[in-house]
């Protein structure tokens, strides 16, 4: 099995993609390399960045979405569908009608190894991939691919804030113009602004109170903490574990922390810092402590610095968190209870959860560097969704398997320039 790209296709439809101008840029990319491309919009923010002749507009109920979609393909013969997550209800549809009538599936996410890079992979992403679960096939693969330099991406949070903002506002002003339209998460402007604002004043409490943690658990507790790296509560990664809320995740985790892992350790619990506008466990981190016997060995923290963590720990339980490969890459054991692009045999741990607290065991680094080497020739883009990042590869290009040409690498420096 390959997962190299394959340049087959001549008529392209993208759904909807992350916030911000990233599509646009993408489909103009297509089109100079003699690609054919659609945009279906389905609500204001998707409107706000990408219009013109060459866009659909739906406004139909989810229900009719699947009929209309599928007629949309039949009529202009397209050949290829880009969508940016495969969990949304609309893309979920439109990917089942792509199967149904053979046209390639393509899947952008945020980047499995991160900061520096995006996720574009055939036919689905996290727990739907493709990927090879067997040790033996990136051990055999990986010399075969030579993955290309790494440009540093820098910081991208005030972009990705700046056309959130923009998005939320869209929707939040103009959503009457789509009635049926249900976005997949409560995207309105002005309660985003109260909850960004409360996350703002705890951001700072936070690092005021928990000014101590990192010393005392690098200098007093090395090698004597468990790592859980909590993701969003609202992470479409959730579709990729059995767990109905990521609360019944951290309980699981802690009860077996209290029943298997040696006296004297702790279990410290870091906040995704997304999440942070949006839940506090304190509470109920408290209430399991009582109810499992463990008071005082649960450590609940925030903004911590995740590489020293992951240096110092005995070893991280995740759901399917991408912090699960840089922990990898730091040394540290994982146990990964979701659906994960990583979890197999001889790279996560294959123990159970009581096991796993009593004795992590090891990592396998000439297995790790074989599975990132291979996704980085694959899968993953050296880029960002949010800003235009000078001397990082064409998306499009990736996409068709070709080379840069060296007139669209000019064309897309001048527009960012511009």
């Amino acid at each position: 099995m390959t997962l190299v790209p394959s340049s087959g296709f001549r008529n392209a439809v993208l759904l909807q993609g992350p916030n911000g101008p990233f599509f646009k840029r993408f489909g103009d990319d297509l089109r100079k390399r003699g690609v054919e491309v659609t945009k279906v919009n389905f609500q204001p923010g998707d409107w706000l960045f990408y219009r013109g002749p060459n866009t659909v507009t739906y406004r139909g109920p989810l229900d009719d979405w699947k009929a209309f979609f599928r007629k949309l393909v039949q009529e202009r013969g397209f050949d290829a569908v880009f969508a940016f997550g495969d969990g949304r209800p609309l893309h979920r549809d439109a990917i089942a009608v792509a199967r149904e009538l053979g046209i390639q599936i393509w899947v952008f996410e945020e980047g499995y190894l991160r900061p520096d890079y995006i996720t574009l992979e055939r036919d689905g992403v996290n727990g739907n991939s493709r990927l090879p679960k067997e040790a033996e096939f990136y051990r055999s693969e990986a010399p075969k691919v030579t993955p290309s330099d790494r440009v540093a991406v820098g910081r991208t949070f005030n972009a990705q804030a700046w056309w959130t903002t923009l998005h939320a506002l869209a929707l939040t002003l103009f959503g009457w113009l789509f009635p049926s339209y249900r976005h997949h998460r409560n995207v309105n402007a002005w309660l985003q602004a109260a909850y960004w604002v409360r996350g703002w004043f705890r951001k700072h409490l936070y690092a005021w109170r928990e000014r101590h943690v990192l010393p005392y658990l690098v200098r007093e507790q090395p090698r004597q903490f468990f790592l859980v790296p909590l993701q969003v509560h609202l992470d479409s990664q959730m579709q990729h574990a059995d767990y109905a809320d990521f609360r019944e995740f951290i309980e699981e985790v802690v009860a077996g922390f209290a029943r298997n892992a040696p006296p004297g350790t702790l279990l410290v619990l870091k906040h995704h810092p997304h999440d942070r506008a949006y839940r506090d466990y304190t509470g109920y981190l408290a209430e399991l402590e009582r109810r499992y016997g463990c008071v005082g060995r649960l450590v609940y923290i925030h903004d911590q610095h995740l590489p020293t963590l992951l240096k110092n720990t005995r070893g991280v339980i995740t759901m399917n968190s991408t912090v699960g490969l840089q922990a990898l890459a730091h040394g540290a054991p994982v146990k990964a209870m979701g659906r994960a692009i990583y979890n197999f045999e001889g790279l996560t741990s294959a123990k159970s959860l009581a096991k796993f607290f009593q004795e992590p065991g090891g990592v396998d680094r000439d297995l790790h560097r074989d599975f990132v080497a291979y996704l980085r020739a694959t899968n993953q883009i050296n880029g960002s969704f949010y800003r235009f990042v000078s001397g990082c590869p064409s998306v499009a290009a990736f996409a068709l398997g070709v080379a840069d040409s060296p007139e669209c690498i000019d064309e897309a420096a001048g527009e960012s320039a511009g």
